[in-house]
């Protein structure tokens, strides 16, 4: 399963013309409407802000300015759970009269209830969160019969007619063949896989079973090796991010390819490290300092792989390197011989904790805003 033409056409044709100018460019708007959520997976940092600030959410013209803010020509909703946000339909139809690509994420608890709000489109994918077969994924998100619920979901959208991938973060003690074993499920139910290693954020519960750059590598080598050098599976990742992945391609992250816009403001730098909060999607572009982050340059940054910061730089790659692309498209991932030479992480500036100051922040101007300010929307689900 591919995307259609007319969607390929359209981001292609952004990305070239981007590329053409030099500049940086956003290719997908990563958005976080609101941080509240039915699940509470150990590994997330979104699910344990105080009650204020769970409670807030984007409103619908928040969304939309959004978009024609930083003009991505998709965007991945995410959260949180989307489908709590009682305007999500309108959000959703909003994005695809712009025509705009969208990926709505959710751990699918709640999509047999919602799914008759939405109706197949072109520009529209269902990505379902599923990490591993059902043991795995029932450990990660720490509640039993949660994978279950998710492939009848999967099943259903499908028989509805929508476009569905599913959404896989790998932590540390995953095993290769397992992991193979879910893909080849995955293959069954006719859905896509965006595969990534996690992340550990500041304020996630469990620190200690993110991927390290080293284990990632010789992991997903191991992964792509059983499955025809990757080429069993069809995934919604470039081809260069999974080689990036099995250490075969030696990338800087490109943070402003996936910006995030949450309840707090444009984040800064990147969706998975939060160093301050800016309104404006200009601010965000001209007033980082992006030279001091990323790997080799920050602490936080020594062992992310995430598909985030590194697969605009893979799509980016492949459009100045079109050979090397259909090269490894055709082949597969290379899963033996040496590796590329890393980047050295032994300069990197020290990480600062930063994350409580913008909590605080937000708490107070939340507690001088009246409720239903254009600000600070807060809703009930």
């Amino acid at each position: 399963m591919t995307l259609p033409l007319a969607v390929v056409a359209r981001i292609g044709a952004y990305t070239v013309g981007q590329e053409l100018r030099g500049r940086k460019y956003p290719m997908v708007l990563m958005l976080e409407p609101l941080l509240r959520c039915n699940l509470a997976c150990p590994g997330c940092g979104k699910i344990d802000y105080p009650d204020p600030i769970l409670n807030q959410r984007l409103s619908y013209q928040q969304c939309m300015d959004a978009i024609d803010e930083c003009g991505a020509p998709a965007v991945s909703i995410a959260g949180g759970e989307p489908l709590l946000h009682r305007e999500m339909p309108k959000i959703v139809q909003g994005y695809l009269a712009k025509k705009k690509f969208v990926i709505l994420c959710t751990n699918a608890l709640l999509l047999k209830k919602k799914i008759d709000d939405y109706k197949p489109h072109k520009y529209f994918t269902w990505s379902i969160h599923l990490d591993g077969d059902q043991a795995m994924h029932d450990h990660a998100v720490d509640q039993t019969g949660t994978y279950t619920v998710a492939v009848e979901a999967i099943e259903l959208a499908k028989a509805k007619g929508f476009r569905v991938q599913v959404n896989c973060t790998v932590f540390d003690g995953a095993d290769p063949a397992r992991l193979a074993a879910f893909f080849d499920e995955m293959k069954r139910l006719d859905v896509e896989i965006t595969i990534s290693p996690g992340y550990a954020y500041e304020r996630a519960s469990d620190k200690e079973h993110f991927l390290s750059r080293t284990k990632t590598k010789t992991f997903f080598r191991d992964v792509f090796s059983r499955g025809d050098n990757g080429k069993a599976w069809t995934f919604t990742n470039s081809p260069l991010f999974l080689d990036f992945l099995a250490g075969n391609q030696s990338y800087e992250c490109t943070p402003w390819s996936m910006p995030l816009r949450t309840v707090f403001g444009w984040q800064k730098p990147c969706y998975l490290v939060g160093e301050g909060y800016v309104e404006t999607f200009s601010e965000l572009m001209e007033g980082t300092e992006w030279d001091e982050y990323g790997v080799g340059k920050y602490e936080k940054c020594s062992d992310c792989m995430v598909h985030c910061g590194f697969e605009g730089t893979a799509a980016a790659d492949g459009i100045r390197h079109p050979l090397k692309f259909m090269n490894v498209g055709r082949k597969g991932i290379r899963t033996t011989g040496p590796m590329a030479e890393d980047i050295d992480i032994s300069k990197a500036r020290p990480a600062e904790d930063v994350f409580s100051t913008h909590v605080e922040r937000e708490l107070a101007l939340i507690a001088k805003t009246k409720p239903g300010s254009a600000k600070h929307v807060v809703a009930t689900t």
